[in-house]
């Protein structure tokens, strides 16, 4: 029998894609938040948890963890192309080979730690999500919305930073780890309203 997916299920599977690309090309840019500094990745990457858990929540934990291998994959491959367009050589009129190169040049560790930090984040957002839901059932979705958030996301930390700032003193990352869960979780409950109704929505429209 033949899998079945919707357009809505497809239209936000590459809204899902799309943020998780581009988190990485924003994580490039460190910006202050008053005495903490952040990736700008933050601003994005929380989206992609919020669409997580509508995934979960609406369509299944099955096709929830079809899309993050699907994120994962494609996530692998613009970071594989991103090194051979680094490789290839320039024009010689072209003087934005630096500014390129600082987008696109990301140390292996740093590939390897954002795809293992995403994949493992996301397994256990899903999870999390699908374990509470099973507990009960369509009650409590903004208890579930954040604390499969807050799961999943100081499990991408774990590894994500320690991976990426190799040596850093543990006290530092520890703050560090904390002020960026702290950070994207505060902007999940914060847009919490949107994603209830969203899923709402997308239930009723999905007859799920």
């Amino acid at each position: 029998m033949k899998e079945t997916y919707s357009k809505t299920f497809v239209c936000l599977a590459a809204v899902f894609v799309v943020c998780l690309i581009t988190s990485n090309l924003f994580a490039t840019k460190v910006f202050a938040l008053g005495p903490f500094t952040l990736p700008a990745a933050v601003i994005i990457f929380p989206i992609s948890y919020i669409l997580n858990d509508c995934f979960t929540e609406v369509w299944g934990y099955k096709k929830a963890m079809l899309v993050i291998w699907l994120g994962f994959a494609l996530n692998a491959f613009v970071a594989l192309m991103g090194q051979f367009a680094v490789w290839l050589p320039e024009a010689g009129f072209w003087a934005g080979g630096d500014h390129f190169n600082f987008v696109f040049r990301m140390a292996p560790r740093v590939v390897i730690a954002s795809l293992l930090a995403f994949l493992v984040g996301s397994t256990v957002n899903a999870l999390v999500m699908k374990t509470m839901k099973e507990v009960d059932g369509e009650r409590r979705f903004g208890v579930r919305a954040i604390l499969s958030s807050v799961a999943g996301e100081f499990a991408d930390s774990l590894i994500f930073m320690p991976i990426v700032f190799l040596g850093t003193p543990w006290r530092t990352l520890g703050i560090m780890m904390l002020v960026q869960v702290c950070f994207k979780v505060l902007y999940e409950i914060v847009i919490l309203p949107v994603t209830a109704m969203v899923v709402r929505k997308l239930k009723k429209y999905e007859n799920a």
